[in-house]
């Protein structure tokens, strides 16, 4: 018996382009209860990072795919497929790398060996929506000899920031010698930078402020006003926004806010022409504010969620989805005398006419540091099988 244990070192969520690095480990493990413990050997192991596709059959219309669907490994199988068995298709795909050929391990003995590879930059993110899903996975696959090849999938999750593979890095102000063995330390440099990059976009993306005053109104006169300071965003940021109801014609009985991401399918692609867009609520508030001159709201956006992109068959748009509740008369409440000696008292009306509309505010969510969002992600950094 043999364990195999894969480790995401920094965490399971990596930006596009950065660099992937597991350590895999190969354990001959010595139980108490064995008495007659032996060697142990694998013939070959090898390891790939693949990107499954796969969507819902009443909302999406795919091109028939040519690749054979492959379910199982076949007994005598010698060759890695690292998505057998997968839902879906196969859209992106890194060059397989051997670990190791004929490795023999004795009681109690373990080695270690470690995985890099540079994620795909023009692939997609990691998405599970209502209509598509986009699913990021490492596949150790190893083997013994005349046995069939055992599997273990790393799943991990993927940011992609829009505009990152179009920059073009500086050259270095000081010329080093050319040295073929420092490859593979100018590629751990350049990841670095490129990290350190995207973070520096995103703060000067989502740092800037200036106001946004929105006018609320409908067909009866005007409602309020709505203010807002930003429209670019992180994950794991907080939308706020101000009202201000005391410029208003009309009353105001009711407002909400919902944060919302909206997925589409692009035309060509639509089982049905003109479907609707499906829409997700990620966070809501809702607030009655007869009488009330100003209120406000923040609404977080969780770093579970997906950031806004677009590929060839789905977009994922962000937006701000206000409902309004107003009356339909010119005052909210009534005065009820009682008799002379009686004080005057206010209280609510029981019926009221009332008028709703709605708005859409588009903003746009971008990804955040990685490292941060592996603290809420639900992949784990080890996984591990026996064989």
């Amino acid at each position: 018996m043999i364990e195999v244990l894969a480790k995401l070192g920094r965490g399971p969520v990596f930006l596009a382009g950065e660099v992937l690095e597991c350590v895999i480990t190969f354990t001959n493990p010595l139980s108490a209860s064995s008495t007659s413990a032996s060697s142990e050997m694998l013939a070959w192991a090898s390891a790939q990072i693949h990107c499954q596709f796969h969507t819902s059959e009443n909302r999406v219309a795919l091109p028939p795919s040519d690749g054979s669907k492959h379910d199982v490994q076949a007994e005598n199988e010698t060759v890695f497929v690292p998505n057998r068995g997968e839902r879906g298709q196969c859209i992106l795909s890194t060059p397989p790398k051997i670990l190791f050929c004929d490795l023999r391990l004795d009681p109690g003995e373990s080695k270690s060996y470690s995985y890099c590879e540079t994620l795909p930059i023009d692939g997609p993110p990691s998405f599970r929506g209502q209509s598509v899903k986009y699913v990021y996975k490492l596949t150790i696959g190893c083997q013994r000899v005349n046995s069939p090849i055992k599997l273990l999938r790393v799943p991990f999750r993927v940011l992609v920031l829009q505009g990152l593979k179009d920059y073009q890095f500086p050259q270095d102000e000081a010329v080093a010698p050319s040295n073929p063995f420092l490859e593979e330390e100018e590629g751990l440099k350049k990841d670095s930078r490129l990290a350190d990059l995207a973070t520096e976009l995103l703060m000067v993306a989502t740092s800037r402020r200036s106001l946004h005053l929105y006018n609320i109104s409908n067909t009866r006169g005007k409602v309020g006003t709505f203010c807002i300071f930003k429209t670019v965003y992180k994950i794991g940021e907080d939308v706020i926004g101000t009202f201000n109801f005391s410029e208003g014609d009309i009353p105001c009985l009711q407002f909400s806010v919902s944060l919302q991401t909206e997925e589409s399918i692009q035309e060509e692609f639509q089982r049905r022409r003109g479907q609707p867009v499906s829409y997700t609520t990620h966070a809501r508030h809702q607030e009655a504010c007869l009488h009330t001159a100003q209120s406000s709201f923040s609404l977080p956006i969780p770093l579970s969620s997906t950031p806004g992109f677009a590929t060839n068959i789905v977009s994922l748009k962000w937006r701000l989805h206000f409902e309004f509740v107003t009356s339909g008369e010119s005052t909210g409440t009534c005065l009820v005398r009682g008799s002379q000696s009686e004080a005057i008292t206010w209280t609510g009306v029981e019926q009221m006419e009332v008028d709703t509309f709605s708005w859409d505010l588009p903003i746009k969510v971008l990804p955040t540091n990685p490292i941060l969002a592996s603290y809420v992600s639900q992949f784990s950094s080890t996984n591990s099988i026996t064989i």
